[in-house]
C-alpha cells in the first residue's frame, strides 16, 4: 500500500515583534491629567471660602453630612471642607509651579545659551552667578525672600524663581558649548548670520527636548517647595488655599482628625511621584537621542 507523505514546508517566521506596550507606563500621565482637570474645572462645581468657619461642622469625619452637603473627605478644625481644600490646592500648586518653571526656564535658557555660545566674559559672569546661588540651598533662599517680602502669590513665584533658573542655565550652557561647533552653526557663521540669529535659529531649538525634560522635574520641585513654604506659614496669604497650609492646619489633630493632614498630603505625594516619573522618562529619552 502506497502511503502519502506530507512534507512540511518551512515554518512561517513569526511576525517581527514590535515594541511591547506597558499599560502601566501611561498611568502617571492619566493621574496628572486628572489633577489638571480637577484644578481647572473643580472650582466651578465646588464652592469654598477659605476664611469661613463653622463651629457645628468642625472635625467631621469623611462622609459626614453638613449644611452645604456631604463632606466626602471630612472637615478641618474650623469646619472647612477638606475635599475643597484638595481641589483648590491643586489649582494653586499648578499655577505657581507652572509660573515658576516658565520664569526660571526663560531666564535660565537665555543666560545659559548666551554664556555657552559667546563665552569669555559672558560665560564667566553667568558661571559666577551659578556658583554663588548653588552655595545656598534653594528652599533656604526662598524662605529668606518670602520672609522679607509681603505675602502673596507673586512673592512665592519670585522666591522660587531666584534659584530655579540655575538648573536651566547649566543645562543650556553645556549643550550650547557642544552644539556651537556643529557643522550647521559653522555654516551660519560663515554666511554672516548674526550671533543672536544663530542662537535663536540654530542652537535654541536644539535645546528644546532636554529643557522640556528638565522643566518637568523642576515642576515637581516647585510644587513641593511651594507646599513647604505654605507649611511654614510663608509666602501665601491665608485666603489662598494650599496643600501645605492644609497639612499644617491638621498638625494639632493628628490623633483625632487624621483626615485633615492625610488627604492633602496624599494628593501632594501622588502628584510629585507622577511628575517625577514622567520627568525621568523624558530625561532618559532625550539623553538617549542625544547620545
Amino acid at each position: 500500500m502506497t502511503q502519502s507523505v506530507l512534507v512540511a514546508g518551512p515554518a512561517p517566521s513569526p511576525a517581527k515583534a514590535g515594541p511591547r506596550r506597558r499599560p502601566l507606563a501611561a498611568l502617571p500621565y492619566v493621574i496628572i491629567g486628572i489633577y489638571v482637570l480637577a484644578a481647572v474645572f473643580g472650582p466651578l462645581f465646588i464652592d469654598y471660602d477659605p476664611v469661613a468657619t463653622s463651629v457645628k461642622g468642625r472635625l467631621l469625619p469623611p462622609g459626614s453630612e453638613t449644611s452645604s452637603g456631604t463632606a466626602w473627605l471630612g472637615t478641618d478644625g474650623v469646619g472647612r471642607d477638606v475635599l475643597a481644600q484638595v481641589v483648590y490646592g491643586a489649582r494653586t500648586s499648578f499655577v505657581i509651579g507652572i509660573a515658576v518653571v516658565l520664569v526660571s526656564g526663560v531666564v535660565g535658557v537665555a543666560l545659559g545659551a548666551i554664556a555657552g555660545y559667546i563665552g569669555r566674559l559672558a560665560d564667566m559672569a553667568v558661571s559666577r552667578m551659578i556658583e554663588v546661588l548653588m552655595a545656598f540651598p534653594g528652599i533656604l533662599l526662598a524662605i529668606v525672600i518670602s520672609g522679607l517680602l509681603q505675602r502673596g502669590t507673586h512673592v512665592v513665584i519670585i522666591a522660587l524663581s531666584v534659584g530655579g533658573w540655575v538648573g536651566f542655565a547649566r543645562l543650556s550652557r553645556n549643550i550650547t558649548m557642544s552644539t556651537r561647533e556643529r557643522d550647521w552653526v559653522d555654516a551660519a557663521r560663515i554666511m554672516g548670520v548674526s550671533k543672536p540669529a544663530t542662537l535663536a535659529r540654530h542652537i535654541v531649538p536644539f535645546l528644546a527636548g532636554s529643557v522640556i525634560a528638565l522643566a518637568t522635574i523642576e515642576l515637581a520641585s516647585a510644587v513641593l517647595s511651594e507646599a513647604a513654604l505654605s507649611f511654614l506659614g510663608l509666602g501665601l496669604p491665608p485666603d489662598v488655599v494650599s496643600w501645605g497650609q492644609s497639612i499644617a492646619n491638621g498638625r494639632d489633630y493628628l490623633a483625632t482628625a487624621w483626615w485633615i493632614t492625610v488627604f492633602p498630603g496624599l494628593a501632594l505625594t501622588i502628584l510629585i511621584i507622577c511628575i517625577g516619573l514622567v520627568g525621568d522618562k523624558l530625561t532618559r529619552r532625550y539623553t538617549r537621542n542625544r547620545g
